[in-house]
């Protein structure tokens, strides 16, 4: 009885698929009307892989790499005279490509943090020195109360900003997703949000490298 009764509360779901499928194969015999269904197909497969790859891209600095290469992913920050813009992301967020050690990674920007958090996987591929605290270091998170360890970043660049010893906490827990805090924004001369677009201005501006 209880497996009748799943099976009658997706009944509907797949009476309407069933209805769009249907609905397709008619509409796709006529000429016109089938090619623009075909077009608009295509056009939404195309959207969803590069939402897909764009989202990828943010945390995974090998597909970053790949379409950093391929020029499908323009740099988020622009260097404007003495400032850094970064233009929010389509999820609301601010992400920036940040080099530090023997790597490059996209960040991102939470103010909400109070210190610069990395995953183990980017701090291993940095070459950092991470080591265990004499007191145990407990962050919350959004899945709870993660144990962490330490580490410094002799000098971090993103834009024209340069940031030398930052202080950054590591863990497995944080995933792929590496975040730049309070520690490395208190370090500037000034950060605002105007729009869109977030503002880093820093005491003093420095030539940004040359992309690698």
């Amino acid at each position: 009885m209880p497996a009748s009764l799943d099976l009658a509360q997706h009944l509907p779901v797949a009476a309407l698929l069933i209805a769009v499928l249907l609905l397709a194969a008619f509409l796709r015999r006529i000429p016109i009307v089938g090619r623009l269904f075909d077009l608009s197909l295509l056009l939404g497969l195309a959207f969803i892989l590069a939402t897909l790859v764009d989202q990828r891209g943010r945390t995974n600095p090998y597909v970053a790499s790949i379409m950093r290469a391929l020029n499908l992913a323009p740099t988020a920050e622009q260097v404007t005279g003495k400032e850094t813009r970064v233009r929010m992301s389509p999820d609301g967020h601010f992400w920036v490509t940040v080099r530090f050690g023997d790597t490059t990674r996209r960040m991102l920007v939470d103010s909400g943090a109070t210190v610069t958090a990395l995953s183990a996987d980017s701090a291993s591929d940095a070459g950092l020195d991470v080591q265990q605290p004499a007191l145990p270091i407990l962050i919350r998170t959004a899945n709870g109360t993660i144990h962490a360890q330490t580490s410094t970043i002799d000098e971090m660049r993103l834009g024209n900003v340069v940031a030398r010893a930052l202080p950054v906490v590591v863990s497995p827990a944080f995933g792929d997703v590496d975040v730049l805090g309070m520690n490395f924004l208190s370090r500037l001369q000034s950060w605002r949000v105007e729009g869109n677009t977030l503002i880093l201005v820093p005491h003093h501006p420095q030539e940004r490298p040359a992309a690698a």
